[in-house]
């Protein structure tokens, strides 16, 4: 089967809203922290090795990122900045903070939030407060439970029941969650079937 999210591609960074493309067509929004493995991730749905920069310094990622998916002028994937960054000044921190929630709250294209969770230190505040930007709107999100090869089979599938069973608690039906290791691509294909289901490929 063709992977249509390989056809992605860097359209355009945005440090402000005023720079933020026409809100219009489909958009799926990656969260995460800064060191989840976002960048991986992204790179490895899209069976990409650099389409997402991948950096050694946590929190480099300082605009939301949009990649078009070729040949859809109007499909795209939204880079966020990475979250939980101790690196970065207080007054950049509200700006991003201010920045992200007037997108989750306000963006018509937005169909989807993957959050990305190291699955060593799932569900931090960040990240359920980026769920609850979406629940709110009634928008759905998947959990990708990162770095799943860090931990063994059993552990992982414990730690992958444990967040379902909080998730279901906190968000009802609204978030599904799996796990996921860009490193032996595992959940990819799960992750790749969600994004491309949303953005109607």
């Amino acid at each position: 089967m063709t992977n249509p999210l390989a056809r992605a591609r860097y359209r355009l960074s945005a440090h402000t809203p005023a720079q933020l493309p026409p809100d219009q067509g489909f958009e799926v929004a990656f969260a995460g922290r800064s060191n989840a493995g976002k960048s991986s991730a992204l790179n490895a749905i899209c069976q990409q090795n650099a389409l997402a920069r991948v950096s050694k310094t946590p929190g480099r990622t300082q605009q939301l990122v949009f990649f078009q998916v070729d040949p859809h002028e109007d499909r795209h994937l939204v880079d966020l900045p990475g979250y939980g960054y101790a690196k970065v000044p207080r007054e950049l921190q509200a700006h991003w903070q201010a920045f992200i929630a007037g997108y989750f709250e306000s963006r018509e294209a937005l169909r989807g939030l993957v959050v990305v969770m190291d699955i060593r230190h799932p569900l931090k505040d960040y990240d359920r407060q980026m769920l609850g930007y979406v629940v709110s709107r009634g928008l759905p999100a998947h959990a990708l439970l990162t770095k799943a090869d860090k931990l063994g089979r059993g552990a992982a599938g414990n730690v992958l029941q444990a967040v379902r069973k909080e998730l279901k608690a906190g968000y009802g039906d609204g978030v599904s969650v799996q796990t996921f290791s860009a490193l032996q691509k595992t959940g990819v294909d799960e992750a790749r079937a969600v994004i491309g289901g949303w953005l109607e490929l």
